[in-house]
């Protein structure tokens, strides 16, 4: 594989690498976002863009990332018309990148940019995607860090793709992986397994992660517990499978119980059975076909929502160069 063109271009060639930022009322976190980035990329030879999404904040952010912009035309602003979820701020950021390579990156400062220049070194290596690798996770309680521990190894066991275990939305994807996860078409992303799904050369950096910067982080656990729903869902169909061996080993248990009774009414004649055993047994085969429906309707949800075909994201104006693009 060539390694990647780092010289200096002009202003008007596309950069080498684009930073692509989801924003939800980070307004805090825009300045010294950008200071600790151009403190990394200012003394290297790349050119680079830094491709801000704003995601429906209600905060100050939008008004903080256009300033921004008016200082330095390498930041792109793009302005969401509502909030559409992290996920599709992340598909929208990657779709306008520009760059050679794209570094996802999350705005409240817990991915480091000083781990940027190892990203590139091993995609000057020859690797297309480089994943940051999280060895610890400073400022999470316990639950929240087994919680994740636990998720990426489950994932991994129910789906036929394996994700990167203890790994985020913090890499380096070159333009044929881009290019790549432009053509896929699905409205429901859960970006980690679709990073993975592509495939293509993979190298793993380490890093220890720091708390948030400033401000809260709006993943609460519920949020969190839909998140992983949804990537186990989208990558796995293991939870249909489930239902159908759970309805098989229950129908098996009810053949026993009715081979069971037949022969108690052959040898000791037919004595009443109890109300309580009766109302266990329809509302546990009750549940359970709640449960393999439930399960059922997950699935044809989304095959729903992929059937109306609308957009990931609608974007409201873009912000780069000397122009202010209304859609």
């Amino acid at each position: 594989m060539s390694r990647p063109e780092l010289s200096a271009q002009s202003p008007d060639a596309a950069p080498v690498l684009s930073f692509v930022i989801p924003f939800y009322n980070e307004a805090p976190n825009v300045e010294p976002l950008y200071r600790r980035l151009c403190a990394v990329m200012d003394h290297r030879p790349e050119s680079w863009e830094c491709v801000c999404v704003n995601d429906g904040s209600t905060d100050s952010t939008l008004l903080a990332l256009t300033a921004l912009h008016a200082q330095d035309a390498r930041i792109r602003v793009i302005d969401l018309s509502r909030n559409f979820g992290k996920e599709a701020a992340l598909t929208a950021g990657l779709d306008h990148a520009q760059g050679q390579a794209a570094i996802p990156l999350d705005a409240d400062l817990q991915d480091p940019p000083e781990l940027i220049p190892d990203l590139i070194a091993k995609w000057q290596e020859g690797f297309d995607v480089v994943n940051a690798v999280r060895l610890s996770r400073e400022g999470e309680g316990w639950l929240k860090r087994a919680s994740a521990h636990a998720f990426y190894r489950t994932f991994n066991r129910l789906s036929k793709i394996e994700i990167p275990e203890d790994t985020g939305d913090f890499r380096l994807l070159s333009r044929p992986v881009l290019d790549a996860l432009r053509q896929l078409p699905e409205r429901r992303r859960f970006m980690k397994g679709l990073f993975a799904w592509v495939g293509f050369r993979t190298a793993s950096v380490f890093y220890h992660r720091a708390p948030r910067h400033r401000g809260q982080t709006t993943w609460n656990y519920w949020r969190l517990w839909h998140f992983a729903l949804e990537g186990i869902l989208s990558f796995s169909e293991a939870p249909l499978r489930l239902a159908s061996y759970l309805g098989f080993l229950v129908s098996l248990v009810s053949f026993l119980y009715a081979l069971d009774l037949l022969i108690q009414t052959l040898i000791f004649g037919n004595p009443v059975k109890g109300y309580p055993s009766l109302m266990v047994a329809i509302l546990f085969l009750g549940g359970v076909q709640l449960m393999a429906l439930g399960v059922i309707g997950e699935y044809l949800g989304r095959v729903y929502d992929e059937s109306k075909g609308r957009p990931v994201y609608v974007i409201r104006k873009t912000v780069q160069g000397n122009n202010i693009d209304l859609l």
